[in-house]
């Protein structure tokens, strides 16, 4: 349930920053001024708004209410008015003073506020040309060039896997004592296969060990990690060819907007009050 509640809350701010021109400000605008605001429906007395209607369908179906069938907006309308009755009686039964419901309501809040003023303050900074090539050859020097393929056998002790071992070179088949030892269910049933991974996707003394091994070659001793005690049995290692940047410059560009929107709140932080209180 907790997990479900977060992702609302992300789910909310990823639709509010999305949406072009929304209003995050708490301050309703008067009929006459925003004709939005006129209701399209009542419940118990209180008004949904033509711009509330709007926001729900964009959200919903990323089509505007024009685009729908009269059909399809009275469904949505009725979904609205059921979300409105509902939200309704969690307020009577005071559903918003429950601690938890109260901390993700204001966690909400913020992240909302927080995208509206993303994208204000983004949206007459689209990235340059020079900027997404820096950001490209920045990335390119993080990038993993090398991809292994390899078999492991997981053992819960130390003494185990060294037993193992032994068996290994005497002449036991691989693949075969994986399947039977090993307690990598995800794995065992392949022989201990791993597939093609780049190194940095493993725990780190698991990755460590796999980098010094020469193809074909076994570690010398097991190796522990969290997990437990790993043989391990470097198969194959291969190039990883790095995208083209015409591929790669819409992850860019959001890769460049982020840093300008983190940079902003790195100045803002630097003129802000904080006074941290233990934990």
């Amino acid at each position: 349930m907790q997990a479900s509640r977060f992702a609302l809350i992300a789910a909310v701010a990823a639709l509010t920053a999305c949406k072009p021109g929304a209003n995050a400000s708490s301050a309703p605008a008067t009929p006459a001024a925003d004709a939005g605001q006129a209701a399209v429906a009542t419940v118990n007395g209180k008004d949904i708004s033509r711009n509330v209607f709007d926001f729900f369908i964009k959200a919903s179906t990323n089509k505007s209410a024009a685009e729908l069938s009269p059909e399809q907006r009275t469904q949505a309308l009725d979904a609205l008015v059921r979300m409105e009755v509902s939200t309704q009686k969690a307020a009577t039964d005071k559903l918003d003073q429950d601690k938890e419901t109260a901390a993700m309501l204001e966690m909400s809040h913020k992240q909302v506020l927080m995208a509206a003023m993303q994208q204000k303050y983004l949206a007459d900074k689209q990235p340059t040309d020079a900027e997404l090539r820096a950001e490209y050859e920045s990335q390119l020097a993080k990038m993993p060039r090398t991809e292994y393929h390899a078999h492991h056998i997981l053992v819960q002790t130390e003494t185990f896997a060294n037993e193992l071992m032994g068996r290994l070179k005497k002449g036991a088949k691989f693949d075969d004592l994986a399947k039977k030892e090993s307690m990598d269910e995800g794995s065992k049933v392949r022989g201990g296969d791993l597939g093609w991974f780049p190194a940095a996707s493993m725990v780190k003394p698991f990755a460590d060990a796999v980098i010094t091994l020469k193809k074909g070659e076994m570690t010398a001793k097991p190796v522990q990690t969290q997990f437990g005690w790993h043989i391990i049995r470097l198969d194959e290692t291969r190039d990883i060819p790095p995208p083209g940047f015409d591929q790669a410059r819409e992850q860019l560009a959001r890769i460049v907007l982020s840093n300008k929107f983190k940079a902003y709140q790195d100045e803002l932080m630097k003129t802000a009050k904080v006074d941290k209180k233990p934990l």
